[in-house]
């Protein structure tokens, strides 16, 4: 007999006290929008509910009190209360676990992480770019996690990461070296809106998209030019994969751009050929 695999919920850690920023990180603005707002609408686009997680005097906060809420209602305090609140919350849910402050996490990124999630380990997540470490928080928390945390944290356990090193996880390498990069000071706030808002500046450019064997079936042609903002093919395939569903993940495929094998990070320029090229069929 199959067992079910657990759906997925958002939770978006917002109970910090983001105290080498010296004010609220979940309010500050970016482009219009608070850092609380931009990842929980993010998280939204992939899992069917989110939640913030927030301590007991965080409820009325005017940034938090309009958003679902999960309140920490385990002992101790940081992010492995949050996440166990949540388990605790809804036994029969997997959790993808965010910290509020990603400024540059795209869709692509949380697209893959649920795409090669292992419903059968604890967890699933990225290796940090700087240290090679885990991110528990970007991440899927599955069911199974709540005994073992439980049982971590009773000994003496307070670092989701360290749990992350000595128990059964999936662990990813990232695409996008920079989408989990976290903000922490003023200064690293001050040069993540100059980043963000350089990005913003790009102007969408053409591209040329070409399709074969049941990707041509899924997307209803062989070929199109289309305006995109994407910068990469994994984002590309990404932003189609939206559009048509694809049925085929991004690891079973191969991309070209102008006529030569790519890897799915290089940077796009207007007027590239893309094509995504699926597994050949036979032995």
């Amino acid at each position: 007999m199959t067992t079910a695999i657990a759906p997925v919920y958002g939770l978006i850690l917002a109970g910090g006290s983001s105290l080498r920023m010296r004010r609220d990180k979940a309010a500050l603005p970016y482009q219009g929008k608070s850092q609380l707002d931009r990842a929980f609408e993010l998280a939204s686009r992939h899992v069917v509910k989110v939640f913030v997680s927030v301590r007991a005097d965080q409820l009325t906060e005017p940034t938090r009190a309009h958003k679902p809420l999960i309140v920490d209602s385990v002992g101790g305090e940081g992010p492995l209360a949050g996440i166990r609140s949540a388990l605790q919350s809804y036994p029969d849910v997997a959790w993808l676990v965010l910290a509020r402050d990603l400024p540059f996490l795209s869709d692509a990124a949380l697209e893959r992480l649920l795409a090669d999630r292992d419903p059968n380990l604890l967890a699933t997540a990225y290796l940090s770019t700087h240290d090679g470490l885990p991110e528990p928080l970007c991440a899927v928390w599955e069911p199974a996690a709540a005994a073992a945390l439980a049982q971590y944290q009773s000994g003496g356990g307070r670092c989701p990461r360290k749990f992350m090193m000595n128990h059964p996880v999936r662990l990813l390498e990232p695409s996008d070296r920079h989408a989990l990069d976290n903000v922490n000071t003023p200064e690293e706030y001050a040069r993540a809106q100059e980043d963000l808002d350089s990005s913003a500046q790009t102007h969408p450019m053409r591209l040329k998209i070409q399709y074969f064997a049941l990707m041509r079936e899924q997307a209803g042609r062989s070929e199109e030019t289309l305006e995109t903002s994407s910068t990469t093919p994994e984002e590309l395939f990404s932003e189609l994969n939206a559009r048509y569903g694809f049925t085929l993940s991004r690891e079973q495929l191969k991309v070209a751009v102008n006529s030569e094998f790519s890897d799915w990070s290089k940077k796009l320029r207007a007027d590239d050929a893309v094509v995504f090229i699926p597994p050949v069929a036979g032995g």
